[in-house]
């Protein structure tokens, strides 16, 4: 989810062939829109199935959508971008291209700099074979080109991240006061133990790995909720609140079909840090933004 305009707009893929985009006034609201289908998988092809995780990003005034898909075979999962043709965000868009990630990729997003520096995020193999998953970093040219090797940004080494299988993904960016985050999910999806790490960097350097600290977790399930990971963050209305957008489970069952989205505001702390806190029970009463209580909101995926 992002916020745009006064419009907060949700990307979504359906049958695992056609992006989403849903638009409301609200974020609670965003369930209550059908959305509409900006683009549809080509019946063949390398970004033929499999349509996962899309990102709505605008960049340079121009709106692109970044998602994993592949041919039916999950081994040739890459990251892919359209472009859309228009200035409103739900029109058509058209392929750019494939992202060159040197292997398996999914849930790629954009990091944008000072100066415009812009680079590409994703998780992904270190080899050939499905067993772990990292996250990698590299510079980008342009939106749809990335210009320089991958660079290993973080692997799942601790225990929290190792849960059914080493996982870490879906990388999302946090920037403030100088302090450069990237809040990523750890541990098996489809497990109750998923859950959210950080990495912290105030040196502005991003392709040096020393340059990154580990924190963890940050955001992790309770006796009530399961599962929690996958964000993206908005501003409130009146832009002085931060929320987070991210799934839970309904189930400590293994599997991904009993999960649905939720929202939170967040706070930050003395030193610097984001304030997750715990998620709420999904039973909690609603309470949309400019109030002055911490809500769980569900809405609809």
């Amino acid at each position: 989810m992002i916020f745009h305009g006064g419009f907060y707009y949700y990307s979504e893929t359906r049958n695992k062939r056609h992006i989403y985009v849903r638009r409301s006034r609200t974020i609670s609201g965003i369930g209550n829109d059908p959305g509409v289908c900006v683009w549809t998988a080509p019946r063949r092809g390398l970004n033929s199935d499999n349509l996962w995780a899309p990102e709505l990003h605008l960049i340079d005034g121009k709106w692109f959508i970044y998602f994993a898909a592949d041919d039916g075979d999950n081994d040739n999962h890459r990251m892919w971008v359209i472009e859309c043709e228009s200035s409103d965000p739900r029109a058509r868009y058209h392929c750019r291209g494939q992202l060159e990630t040197d292997g398996w990729a999914i849930d790629g997003t954009v990091m944008t700099l000072d100066y415009g520096r812009k680079y590409f995020l994703w998780s992904g193999w270190p080899g050939k074979r499905n067993g772990q998953q990292n996250l990698y970093i590299a510079p980008m040219k342009d939106p749809a080109t990335i210009s320089g090797s991958r660079v290993l940004l973080a692997t799942p080494n601790q225990t929290w991240e190792r849960v059914a299988m080493p996982i870490c993904e879906g990388p999302q960016v946090l920037k403030r006061n100088g302090d450069l985050f990237v809040v990523y999910s750890a541990s098996g999806s489809w497990t109750a133990d998923y859950c959210l790490g950080l990495l912290h960097n105030k040196s502005d350097d991003v392709l040096d790995p020393a340059a990154w600290r580990k924190h963890g977790p940050v955001f992790k399930k309770t006796d009530q909720v399961w599962g929690v990971g996958h964000c993206s963050f908005v501003k409130s209305l009146c832009q002085s609140e931060d929320w987070i957008i991210y799934h839970s489970k309904s189930s400590r069952q293994p599997g991904w079909d009993d999960r649905d989205v939720h929202a939170k505001r967040f706070t930050w702390n003395s030193d610097g840090f984001p304030d997750f806190g715990a998620p709420l029970p999904r039973s909690a009463p609603l309470t949309p933004p400019l109030k002055k209580k911490n809500r769980a909101l569900p809405i609809a995926a």
